[in-house]
């Protein structure tokens, strides 16, 4: 099992890739086979994309480490369990072998969603991140001594392109917590982390500490988007150029400014299908 931190130590300038992927709505297992060729380091399985009922991303992550052989992360949102709930779930994925996991808050429930089901918000994002450590430390929330310290790598997530100075402090927050990586959500451009990092350093006295994958959407015509896409990529996609070119212009301004840990975002179609075809069209590209 591959240790996120670990790895991005010792991987030199060897681009690194972490790529979303979606658990399934049932128990069948084809969903989960496109894993088996995505030439990436690691398999990020999604938690309740769309605020479905699916398999748990804990779960569907073990399924892809045992039966592909691919190093996995799994998910983890405070707004469904309690305490107790989340730090027996992470026993579990201890024991079933996963190491990385990456912390989120998970979308608001609509008014419509409340009413067929409550959230439960015992942890802040931060929280938990700081009960994960705990556990590495040996404690569970109660302050109890596990009989064995946990070995996550602990991950999170920023926005860098929404309100700058808040998620500045929330990065600082998450990373003093104990967040070991953070993953961004897709920008389309290498300015947007490179200023990210720039009023980082300015704000806190110091660099970002721990290794960001940076977010890069593989783009669809039939695609459902989240967040703010800029002008010139739905002008190219509506004069029909691929999204897999677009994505590779992205992945290359990435490249040129150094930013070479990236988390690849596959489209998103309507009624939550992937295109993990076109995903991997871009992957050997860059793997060349």
């Amino acid at each position: 099992m591959a240790h996120i931190a670990v790895t991005q130590q010792e991987a030199g300038r060897r681009p690194l890739i972490i790529c979303d992927f979606s658990p399934p709505r049932g128990s069948d297992t084809d969903m989960l086979e496109p894993a088996r060729t995505l030439d990436v380091d690691w398999i990020s399985m999604a938690y309740n994309p769309g605020r479905s009922v699916r398999v748990n991303s804990a779960f569907a992550a073990q399924w892809v480490k045992a039966n592909t052989g691919k190093d996995v992360v799994f998910t983890l949102a405070t707004r469904d369990m309690n305490k107790l709930a989340v730090q027996s779930l992470l026993l579990g994925a201890q024991l079933q072998g996963l190491e990385n996991v990456v912390v989120v808050k998970g979308d608001d429930f609509t008014e419509r969603d409340l009413a067929l089901n409550n959230d439960v918000n015992d942890f802040t994002p931060s929280q938990m991140i700081t009960s994960i450590a705990s556990m590495n430390d040996g404690l569970d929330f109660r302050g109890l001594k596990l009989r064995r310290p946990t070995r996550f790598c602990i991950g999170a997530t920023i926005d860098m392109g929404r309100d700058l100075d808040r998620e500045l402090l929330l990065t600082n927050r998450k990373i003093r917590a104990g967040a070991q990586f953070l993953m961004s959500q897709p920008t389309f451009t290498s300015d947007t982390p490179l200023r990210f990092n720039e009023r980082y350093a300015d704000r806190f006295r110091q660099e970002i500490s721990v290794p960001v994958f940076h977010g890069v959407q593989v783009m669809a015509p039939e695609a459902i988007v989240f967040g703010d896409i800029p002008r010139w990529v739905t002008d190219d996609l509506d004069k029909g150029r691929p999204g897999r070119d677009v994505a590779l212009q992205v992945l290359d301004d990435f490249a040129s400014a150094g930013l070479d840990t990236i988390y690849l975002v596959p489209p998103i179609m309507r009624g939550g299908r992937r295109d993990y075809e076109t995903t991997q069209e871009v992957l050997e590209v860059v793997r060349r």
